[in-house]
């Protein structure tokens, strides 16, 4: 039985890109079995989000979990992370839970949670270039990388002709394409079917407008949820065909399997996404996209090695990424000397 005697907590800035922050969750047992989670907020968590919003943020989650996390863990006894309910400070600590437990099960994360996949695979996530040349160039490096399915990031007028240009040089090549809830016209993303998509992601903010896109083209429509009751009402506008699915936007594990399950139950294919931290989270992302529903690639990209914090990286090789089975929990070894080194703030109790 899991029994928290210690809890750490680091807060680091990320030394890449746009430095995004991410804060760690350590959590030891009696045993000194040790758990690790991760939360992030990204540079632009949300669209129109300001930066002191997102600052403010990343302030309150720091704040709760030093108030409250402590006691909603140490010293409380729990058979399985679900019996922890909706824990302080969201996904970081429950990750860090279901850590802890899957590794003193001795099984990989992946299991715990009913995957069943050795492996993933990839797509890469593409955003507007300047130029169409520019676009196909880049295209050409992922495929010559091992990529066999991109996604490309659209919004009225950037679409029909980068598509265009991208599926002339690569006419077998497998394209999803994200709007971002960018559009209002259903006509502007019904021309972009006659490309052979594999799916249009995230083409309005409208579930209605979503649902009609469907029984328009053939392309799988993709919705965004943050929680299972989102989904539902997906599910029951009928908005599409496939989910995509963020492990760090729930609160917990066991409610990202539940909206798996009920993706399943609806027919319904899932991609999953979280490519952002020092690679806790995108070991979470890899279990979570190795259960049985997830039959669309998954966005996991790849920050440079340095700034991750686990052994082995976790990424796309050759276009696939590889779900870790051979050690329990999230089965990264983690670099504690570098979170250390990283951390602008720590907190222990």
């Amino acid at each position: 039985m899991p029994r928290v005697r210690e809890l750490e907590l680091f807060r680091l800035t990320l030394p890449y890109g746009r430095r995004p922050e991410s804060i760690l969750v350590r959590i030891t047992d009696y045993g000194g079995m040790v758990g690790w989670g991760e939360a992030v907020r990204p540079p632009a968590a949300r669209p129109g989000e300001r930066r002191d919003e997102r600052e403010d943020g990343q302030e309150k989650l720091w704040a709760s979990l030093e108030e409250s996390l402590p006691a909603a863990l140490i010293g409380v006894d729990w058979e399985h992370p679900s019996e922890l309910g909706r824990i302080p400070g969201g996904s970081a600590a429950d990750m860090a839970c279901w850590d802890l437990w899957a590794r003193m099960k001795g099984v990989p994360l992946a299991h715990a949670l009913g995957g069943s996949r050795t492996s993933l695979m990839a797509t890469v996530r593409l955003g507007a270039e300047r130029s169409l040349e520019g676009m196909v160039a880049r295209v050409n490096r992922h495929v010559c990388a091992g990529y066999a399915h991109v996604t490309m990031d659209v919004h009225p007028g950037w679409d029909v002709e980068p598509l265009r240009a991208v599926r002339a040089a690569y006419p077998g090549l497998a394209i999803a394409v994200d709007g971002r809830g960018a559009y209002t016209e259903i006509s502007q993303l019904q021309a972009l079917d006659a490309y052979g998509l594999v799916a249009i992601e995230r083409p309005f903010t409208d579930l209605a407008a979503s649902a009609d896109l469907q029984e328009r083209v053939a392309a799988a429509v993709v919705v965004e949820a943050r929680s299972v009751e989102e989904l539902d009402e997906a599910v029951a506008a009928r908005a599409g065909r496939g989910l995509l699915l963020r492990p760090a936007r729930f609160g917990s594990l066991s409610s990202v399997r539940l909206a798996h399950d009920t993706a399943v139950a609806a027919g319904w294919d899932v991609t999953c996404a979280g490519g952002l931290g020092v690679g806790l989270a995108r070991a979470a992302t890899v279990a979570v996209a190795s259960l049985p529903g997830c039959t669309l690639p998954s966005d996991v990209a790849e920050p440079p090695r340095s700034a991750q914090i686990v052994t082995p990286p976790v990424g796309a090789s050759g276009g696939v990424v590889a779900v870790p089975l051979t050690q329990p929990g999230l089965g990264h070894k983690i670099d504690e000397e570098k979170v250390r080194r990283l951390a602008k703030d720590a907190f222990r109790a």
